[in-house]
């Protein structure tokens, strides 16, 4: 009962705190919106809201990978994000460029993520295999949309520190993908799906 009663307490702080830096962000981004109207923050601080909806609609997983490493992936390529700043240098490119990136990237997120529906989470789990949509192409499509995202807004914010946290975030989302897959590996039906898709990220290169 009591290890019940902690992962139940361990899971609801973890929300709170995604919720809490979200928030932080939030003000940051429509702080820099407000003295330029540049677009791009916002697209990724509706990217970033969906993970924070669907973290607390999640369904129980089947499975979870709780290792050490599998926990210190998860809250690096999550929570590193929420602590991008928005600056007030110019970007690489007009914010109709980059906001454009953004957007896709953002498509890409969203529809991935409808595909997905309640099966998403956060720690390396088996919630149910999905195939349909954009997992027909690739077996990690929200992640792509995020790497979208990312480079979107390095490119309007091009600073020292968004280049630091995007590099290491990006970096563990690749990783966070590989141990995800471990999970699901003994999964028949997601044997089945990798037979079909083989394609981790980018199709035809990983």
């Amino acid at each position: 009962m009591t290890r019940v009663r902690l992962r139940v307490d361990t899971e609801f702080v973890a929300r709170a705190i995604v919720c809490a830096l979200f928030t932080l962000l939030a003000v940051n981004i429509f702080s820099e919106y407000a003295r330029t109207r540049h677009l791009t923050g916002l697209l990724l601080l509706a990217s970033e809201l969906a993970v924070v909806v669907l973290t607390v609609v999640r369904r129980r997983a089947f499975r979870v990978d709780r290792s050490r490493l599998a926990t210190v992936v998860t809250a690096i390529s999550t929570v590193g994000p929420l602590f991008l700043s928005a600056s007030t240098e110019p970007g690489i490119g007009p914010d109709a460029a980059t906001a454009a990136i953004s957007a896709i990237g953002l498509m890409v997120v969203v529809i991935s993520k409808l595909s997905l529906g309640r099966s998403f989470g956060l720690v390396p789990a088996n919630r149910g295999v999905v195939v349909t949509g954009p997992y027909a192409i690739v077996r990690h499509p929200i992640y792509d949309g995020y790497l979208i995202t990312h480079a979107a807004f390095l490119l309007a914010h091009p600073t020292v520190w968004n280049v630091s946290i995007i590099a290491v975030t990006d970096a563990v989302l690749v990783v966070r993908a590989l141990l995800e897959e471990r999970v699901l590996r003994d999964d028949a039906a997601y044997q089945s799906y990798c037979r079909r898709v083989s394609w981790h990220l980018v199709p035809g290169v990983f």
